[in-house]
């Protein structure tokens, strides 16, 4: 009983609540040690535990938990198991486990490290500090895009571009030798200025509504759809569906939910009262502009709610695994020319790239390290914000973009980097971004081993004769604001601190910016160029400076850091930055882990 007592005492120290049912089961010492990991865990039960004994992982415990209350709510212990089992199947898998013996139900470890310079094994769970050794070259006055570097005569510099159209405008991939990864670029957009007109925006939604409409009507609960036309001129009260974008948000004295949804047939209001609290809950966190599906009973030109259906991600999907053990890594958010650029942590990452500090298996990732991506905001920029120009140490965007060529060319050349702006960067604001302007950035034009595409962008990674390769969808995440600010469920989650939750919901919708006010348009294009048409493998972003690693239904989810101390822009906001953390992805294995760097 004693024994009890005392681990009782050790968790609420810890702030995690302890269920009856854990008191039947031995609590040993790297329980508590997993458990110290897991600092979103709140509730420790039975199932709870035998999460954290089966894997060394991190799990996204609010989500358990929301389905553990809402399970308790209704007196449903099938609901809740139905739940769990889903859960434990569409996370991914992680760790030494995994090396030994195959396991089906995979889990993500970002469990970060401090590089250590000495040469046993890395400990993830006792972290040492380093200093840098041998500096990198850190003149800011090397001239960005110098010829004399040796390193420019082992490349052959072709790209593979697919427009928005599918239009091949180049050669098929980047190849550093016979036995590198290819990089293919699947699509980046093509901007054509014209003049603009209210067809233009139409063809967004239309466009928009067809893609997802014909996702929708594959789903079981969609079956017999109809159009809102034809819902409109049924006279009795029956079980219907359709398919619509959501025009309007509104709200009853009652606090009833109404939702205005339109086809291309017409439009009508959909209720959803407070007592049907399993949807209530969801249709909180409707946006304006969203395509859904809706199951209830129609009646007097209305319908009654009971489901909502998202176009999403088919939960069969298998995770894909390379057959080369080799590493990718993912950087946002450099932000040079800010006074505020964390250049001793930069210096720092670009020694262990070149293997030059860590110690042995560290410095034999960084030598596996195959692909690097970088998902904007290379530079500061000028005038992006308020009073930005007092805290500037470059002043121009030229010298920015040059002190960044100075420093990139630093990575050697066996590393494919593939680069999106950001809304700090010399393009224009409107999505899709274009690649950037030489007359800017010419030293980024100079560098063999880099390949620019457009925000948003999909690329394609490590293809051979016998492996498709890794599809990989790359986001700044400018929408990101909007989405913090204004649905429920992430607001209160976290916030910016759980960018996995908004990836999440835009994965869903299967779109990066549902709602056509969350970030500004470039509405040249016949169709949405913003919609997630092919399902990717890995799904990166940046922009919100906290790094975070997670899985939904397959798709690894990677929100990068930054290489920029706190502003005072942010500091009005509140935001805490997480800076001069790297997720590295193991692409045999797909096992993650952060390293950091600061």
């Amino acid at each position: 009983m004693s024994e009890q007592k005392e681990i009782i005492s050790t968790l609420f120290e810890r702030g995690v609540l302890v269920n009856r049912d854990i008191l039947n089961r031995k609590v040993d010492g790297s329980l508590l040690e997993k458990i110290e990991i897991e600092s979103d865990i709140i509730v420790l039960n039975q199932d709870y535990a035998e999460i954290l004994v089966e894997q060394n992982h991190l799990v996204d415990w609010y989500e358990i938990d929301q389905y553990r209350v809402e399970a308790e709510k209704e007196r449903d212990d099938e609901l809740y198991q139905t739940h769990l089992q889903h859960f434990k199947k569409s996370i991914v898998v992680v760790g030494e486990a995994q090396q030994k013996k195959e396991k089906k139900n995979i889990i993500i470890s970002s469990l970060e490290f401090e590089l250590n310079n000495s040469h046993s094994q890395p400990s993830f769970t006792n972290e040492a500090k380093i200093e840098a050794q041998n500096p990198i070259n850190d003149n800011p006055i090397t001239k960005a895009g110098t010829s004399g570097d040796p390193r420019h005569s082992i490349i052959n510099n072709t790209i593979n571009y697919i427009d928005e159209n599918r239009t091949l405008t180049g050669a098929a991939h980047l190849s550093l030798s016979d036995n590198s990864s290819i990089v293919t670029v699947i699509i980046s957009h093509k901007n054509i200025p014209h003049k603009y007109s209210v067809q233009d925006f139409t063809n967004f939604f239309v466009s928009r509504y067809h893609f997802l409409e014909n996702i929708l009507r594959h789903r079981q609960d969609l079956q017999h759809t109809s159009t809102i036309q034809r819902v409109l001129q049924k006279k009795e009260r029956e079980n219907v569906s359709i398919i619509g974008l959501v025009e309007n948000i509104g709200e009853t004295k009652n606090g009833t939910l109404v939702l205005t949804l339109e086809d291309l047939t017409g439009r009508i209001k959909v209720f959803i009262p407070k007592n049907k609290k399993e949807i209530y809950k969801e249709a909180r966190d409707v946006v304006l502009d969203e395509v859904v599906g809706i199951t209830g009973m129609c009646g007097e030109n209305v319908i009654f709610g009971d489901t909502i259906v998202w176009p999403d991600i088919p939960s069969d999907r298998k995770l894909k695994k390379g057959d080369v053990e080799e590493y990718i890594l993912f950087l946002s958010d450099i932000h040079v020319g800010s006074k505020l650029f964390l250049r001793e942590e930069f210096s720092k990452f670009l020694q262990w790239i070149n293997g030059q500090i860590g110690n042995e298996q560290q410095r034999a990732i960084a030598n596996q390290v195959k692909y690097i991506i970088i998902a904007g905001d290379l530079v500061d920029g000028v005038g992006i914000y308020p009073s930005q120009e007092e805290e500037l140490e470059l002043t121009t965007i030229q010298g920015q973009y040059q002190e960044f060529s100075r420093l990139l060319r630093q990575i050697p050349l066996d590393k494919k980097i593939i680069m999106c702006p950001g809304n700090h960067d010399a393009v224009h604001l409107a999505e899709p971004q274009p690649i950037f302007y030489q007359e800017f950035a010419p030293g980024l034009f100079d560098l063999p081993n880099v390949t620019l595409v457009t925000n948003p962008s999909l690329i394609n990674i490590g293809k051979t004769t016998a492996f498709p390769g890794f599809d990989v969808l790359i986001y700044h995440g400018y929408s990101f604001d909007y989405y913090v600010s204004n649905v429920e469920s992430i607001r209160t989650n976290g916030g910016y601190h759980r960018s996995d939750l908004i990836m999440k919901f835009l994965l869903k919708r299967r779109h990066l910016a549902p709602s056509f006010t969350s970030t500004p348009y470039y509405p040249s294009h016949q169709e949405d160029p913003l919609l997630i048409k092919k399902i990717p493998d890995f799904f990166i972003t940046g922009h919100i400076h906290y790094s975070c690693v997670a899985n939904y239904k397959g798709v690894t989810m990677i929100s990068g850091s930054c290489w920029q101390g706190k502003t005072s822009f942010q500091e009005k906001l509140g935001h805490e930055p997480e800076p001069a953390r790297v997720p590295i992805i193991n692409l045999k294995t797909r096992e993650v882990k952060v390293l950091r760097f600061g």
